[in-house]
Order: structure tokens, then C-alpha cells, then sequence
């Protein structure tokens, strides 16, 4: 392979990586937040009016699940995103394209509604951010996962949340009355408290530090919180699993998950350019022991394994993950999502 010396600033991915899917054609906005790190390739928004918007995932690994992506690829630009790949269905490149060519439906809470009025829906948990960040820096400017939010609360159907910003903090008033009838959970994703690994890793996230701040606040306000810390990635940010844990429990969170990273498709190529230019001399290293935990590869899609790995460095992995919780999550359990008073017209009935 061969591999540029230069690193590009503000972004994860270094190359756009060939695409094997025909291209689409979008209308396309450029937008800039400048409350995030600058990067030298500006973000292009595309939006576009959805077909659909809720997902089922029959992965046996979470199967049955419900979930929903306000934005398709992620301006957060986390290198080892294992949606990148999805971004070639659309016609671009998992590499830079995914973190700078983003696609906004617009429609989503309409689309929503409609699932929700629909006398087949039986009312389940929404899962937010089950590919690309519903509070990506877009957010601010779209304000579509808060739509979704104010549509979950008027049919009072649950609602799970994952991110990795502070942005989640302005929806605090919904979060509230969510929670109030018992149909929400927000999770944060803390990878690293390693402010240089951070900014290499995941280059247009918050600090790992705001995050457990915002942790901090949604549970001072009685939000049913958990952190992820993942993807772990064995020889980077492994040996941060108990501080990590540590400081999500002074935060007040109630669970804790993680999943081992895996390098699938295009995310590989990605992958490797990128650690060989920020973190040359762990290189071989960091990727030999990827490929410990799947098999001697750094891809993996077998179900049931391919979350959390195999092999000497997942086991020490879960091991590790495993007495953390139980030393400072101990007796701490995520309340159950209500779902019987689900609305189907979106309205309470008088009468």
C-alpha cells in the first residue's frame, strides 16, 4: 500500500478509498461550524427528503432492535467508524468523504410520525445514532434529532441516545419530560480521557473531559445515563478501561458497554494509513494485536464474536472491563423503558 506522509488537519480519515457502487448526485450546502476544529477539507451538507428512516436490525448480535440515523455519514470523523462503509451505498468514499460529505434527512421526524400513527406499530424502544452521531456538529444548524425527540415525547414511545457531544445538553428540557414518563436513556461514548489521542482519533468530537461533564449534568438531572467506552483498541486506549469507568461512575452513570474494534471493508486501508502517519512507531503493533482479537484478521463479521473479539488480548480486554464495572458500578442498573403509555395519535384522549 502506499501510504502518504502527510496528515491532513481536522480530519480522521486521511484518503478517500476507492468506491465500488455507482455514484448518486445530491444538492449539496456547504456549512462550517467554527465551534469545532477546523479542518482544511470544509463540510458539504446534502439534504435530501428519506424514503424511510426507521430501521430493523436482525444482526443476531442486536437483533430486533429499532433504530434511526437523522444523518447519513458523521463530521465527528472517528477513524475507526464502522459505518464508514455504508457511505459507498450513497456513491462516496468511506475515507474523508464520510466525515465531510454529509447527508441530512430532513424528513426524519416526519417519516417518524407516520411510523408511530401506523396501526401496525407496537410500541418499542427508537435508538438514536445506530450508525452515524445524531448530535454530530450539523445538529446545531438542523435541529433534527431534536424533532425526533419532541415526536417520541408527544406519542410517548422510548428513546435511546448515543453520542459523543455535549450538544445532547441542549435538548435537556425534552430529555427531562422524557424521562419524567420513564422513555429515555442517554449513553455517552468516552474513548479516552488522552487529549492527544483524542484529537487523533476522533478529531471533531468533544474532550473526553466534556463529556463526562455532561454525563455529570444529564444525571444531576435524574437522566438514566451509561458510558460506552469503545471502540477499545488494543495497544491505544485498553489500559484506560478502569479510569474510564471510574470517572463515568463519579459522573453518576448507572451502566457500562464496550465492543472491541474491527476494521472491516474499507475502514482497514483507513485505519492503517492513519495510525502510520499519528502513531508510527505503535504501528505494528497496535495492528498485530487487532488482528489477535479477530482471528489473525483485522476484519470481522461473525456474529457473536465480532463485538468483542477472541483470543488473548479480547480476553484480557473483557476481563478488565468486567471487574471495573463491578468495582465501581456495583448494585447500579439502567431503569426499564415504559412503554405502556404509548399514544398513537399523538394526542391524550379526553374522553
Amino acid at each position: 500500500m502506499n501510504l502518504s506522509k502527510t496528515k491532513t488537519e481536522g480530519r480522521g480519515a486521511q484518503i478517500n478509498t476507492h468506491n465500488k457502487f455507482m455514484a448518486n448526485r445530491y444538492e449539496a450546502e456547504d456549512y462550517y461550524d467554527e465551534d469545532f476544529p477546523p479542518a482544511r477539507i470544509k463540510t458539504i451538507f446534502y439534504e435530501e427528503n428519506a424514503r424511510k428512516v426507521v430501521n430493523f436490525t436482525k444482526s443476531p448480535d442486536m437483533y430486533g432492535v429499532q433504530y434511526m440515523n437523522p444523518y447519513q455519514g458523521c463530521e465527528h470523523g472517528c477513524i475507526y467508524c464502522y459505518a464508514r462503509n455504508s457511505h459507498e451505498y450513497w456513491g462516496f468514499s468511506a475515507g474523508i468523504d464520510f466525515e465531510s460529505r454529509i447527508m441530512v434527512k430532513k424528513n426524519a421526524a416526519d417519516l417518524l410520525e407516520a411510523k408511530f400513527k401506523s396501526k401496525n406499530w407496537v410500541c418499542q424502544p427508537i435508538h438514536l445514532s445506530g450508525n452515524t452521531d445524531c448530535y454530530q456538529p450539523g445538529e446545531k444548524k438542523y435541529g433534527i434529532t431534536r424533532k425526533i425527540l419532541e415526536t417520541c415525547l408527544r406519542y410517548r414511545n422510548p428513546v435511546g441516545i448515543l453520542t459523543k457531544n455535549a450538544l445532547v445538553l441542549r435538548d435537556l428540557d425534552l430529555l427531562q419530560e422524557l424521562h419524567r414518563h420513564g422513555l429515555v436513556h442517554v449513553f455517552l461514548s468516552v474513548t479516552t480521557l488522552n487529549e492527544k489521542l483524542r484529537l487523533a482519533l476522533e478529531p471533531r468530537t468533544a474532550t473526553g473531559a466534556k463529556r463526562l461533564r455532561t454525563l455529570e449534568t444529564l444525571s444531576n438531572a435524574g437522566i438514566p445515563t451509561g458510558v460506552m467506552t469503545a471502540p477499545i483498541i488494543p495497544g491505544l486506549n485498553d489500559h484506560e478501561i478502569p479510569r474510564l469507568i471510574e470517572a463515568a461512575a463519579h459522573a453518576g452513570v448507572l451502566a457500562a458497554g464496550y465492543t472491541v474494534v474491527r476494521l472491516n471493508g474499507a475502514i482497514a486501508g483507513i485505519f492503517e494509513d492513519w495510525i502510520r502517519k499519528a502513531f508510527p512507531e505503535k504501528a505494528d503493533k497496535v495492528l498485530h494485536q487487532i488482528a489477535d482479537c479477530h482471528g489473525g484478521q483485522l476484519n470481522d463479521s461473525r456474529f457473536g464474536v465480532r463485538m468483542r473479539g477472541e483470543g488473548r488480548f479480547a480476553e484480557h480486554i473483557r476481563n478488565l472491563h468486567q471487574l471495573s464495572v463491578q468495582r465501581y458500578l456495583k448494585d447500579r442498573k439502567l431503569p426499564d423503558f415504559d412503554t405502556s403509555g404509548f399514544i398513537r395519535n399523538g394526542q391524550l384522549n379526553l374522553f
